[in-house]
C-alpha cells in the first residue's frame, strides 16, 4: 500500500484514528416477566380465600370448645349449651330472667321471708389441675320473688371466668347430672335455666347472686361449678339440704 492509500485509510470524514474513541455495545437490559397471582388479577378469587381462611379459623374455635365439653351425655349436653349462652352478668335491681349474677346483690341466704337450703362443696373427679383447695357454699332461697342463688367460693385460680348451674341429680349420681330446667327439654339458657357467671379475684375468691321469677320447688337439687374454657371439668358439686 502507498503511503497516499496508507493516508487515506487511517482517516474517516477528516477525523484522525488517534482522536477516535471506541464506545462498548451495551445489550439493553432485560427486565423479568413478573405475573401476578391469580388472587390479585381476579379480586373474586382473593375474597374466596379470605373467606376460606375465615371459616377455617371460625371452625378451629368451634373444635376447640367443642374439645373441651366432652362427650354426648346429657349432662355434656347441658354444659356445652350453657358455654354458648354465657353472657356479661347484670344487676339484680329490675333485672331480667336473662341475668346471670351480680356480685353486689343481697345474699340468698338474707333474702327476707324466704326459705333458704344451703350445701358446701365438694371437689369431683373431673376437675382440672391446680383446683384441689377449691372449697365454698351455695345458698338456694324460695320466696315471694322466686329463686334466688348464691354461690362463695375460694381457692379458685385468680382472675379466671367461671360458671354455675343448678343440676337436676345429687353431687354423687353423675357429678350432678345434667341441668335443672323448668321446663324439661326446652331451652338450654335462662330463665328455663339458672345460670351464674363470675371471675376469681386476685386472692382466687368469688361471690355471686342470681335470681329468677319462678320457683325450683325441690327440683333443683345440686349447683356445680366449672371453669369457663373448660366445661366439662366440673370442679366442685354442693348438694342443697332439702
Amino acid at each position: 500500500m502507498d503511503q497516499y492509500t496508507a493516508g487515506r485509510a487511517s482517516e474517516q470524514d477528516g477525523v484522525p484514528t488517534t482522536q477516535r474513541t471506541t464506545q462498548p455495545v451495551v445489550p439493553p437490559a432485560i427486565r423479568p416477566v413478573t405475573r401476578r397471582a391469580t388472587s390479585e388479577r381476579h379480586p373474586r378469587a382473593r375474597r374466596a380465600r379470605n373467606r376460606l381462611v375465615a371459616g377455617g379459623t371460625a371452625a378451629a374455635a368451634t373444635a376447640l370448645l367443642l374439645s373441651g365439653c366432652g362427650g354426648g351425655s346429657s349432662a355434656d349436653t347441658s354444659d356445652k349449651a350453657a358455654a354458648a349462652s354465657a353472657a356479661p352478668s347484670k344487676g339484680m335491681d329490675g333485672m331480667s330472667d336473662m341475668a346471670m349474677g351480680d356480685p353486689q346483690a343481697t345474699p340468698a341466704d338474707r333474702i327476707p321471708g324466704a326459705d333458704v337450703v344451703k350445701g358446701s362443696f365438694t371437689l369431683l373427679d373431673t376437675r382440672p389441675p391446680g383446683m384441689d383447695d377449691v372449697k365454698g357454699t351455695a345458698w338456694l332461697a324460695q320466696g315471694p320473688k322466686g329463686t334466688t342463688v348464691t354461690v362463695s367460693l375460694t381457692g379458685l385460680k385468680p382472675g379466671h371466668h367461671y360458671m354455675a348451674h343448678l343440676h337436676a341429680r345429687h353431687c354423687n349420681a353423675d357429678n350432678g347430672g345434667p341441668h335443672f330446667q323448668f321446663t324439661k327439654g326446652g331451652p338450654t339458657a335462662p330463665p328455663n335455666e339458672v345460670h351464674l357467671v363470675f371471675d376469681a379475684d386476685a386472692s382466687g375468691k368469688a361471690m355471686t347472686t342470681v335470681g329468677n321469677d319462678k320457683k325450683t320447688g325441690e327440683g333443683a337439687v345440686a349447683v356445680v361449678v366449672h371453669p369457663m374454657e373448660a366445661m366439662d371439668n366440673r370442679i366442685a358439686c354442693a348438694d342443697f339440704g332439702f
